[in-house]
């Protein structure tokens, strides 16, 4: 039986832009990863400010949103991983962020 494994280099975020229909993440290595917003509900039903009050975390290998509850893993990114968020979760979390701007 042959076993093969998959080495991933994972490099720490520097910057992350965020516009209407996708997230870019640069990397330290010089890499740019852009990946469809549509991937991130949460982001996608974020207003402008809320997305840019981003900052890194983990020494740059994941990026955090605050005001979101969004947390996204440049490794993640690179393995090319949608949010893993339930429809019941995402459901809930919209419901609450409808309730408190009222």
């Amino acid at each position: 039986m042959v076993t093969s494994t998959i080495e991933l280099n994972v490099s720490a975020a520097e910057q992350v832009t965020v516009t209407l229909d996708a997230l870019i993440v640069d990397l330290s290595d010089g890499r740019s990863i852009t990946v469809p917003l549509a991937w991130y509900p949460r982001l996608m039903n974020a207003t402008a400010s809320e997305l840019q009050n981003w900052r890194l975390i983990g020494k740059g290998y994941g990026i955090h949103w605050e005001e979101l509850d969004e947390d996204i893993s440049v490794e993640g990114l690179l393995l090319g991983k949608p949010s893993g968020e339930s429809q019941t979760s995402f459901k809930r979390w919209l419901s609450g962020r409808v309730s408190a701007s009222v």
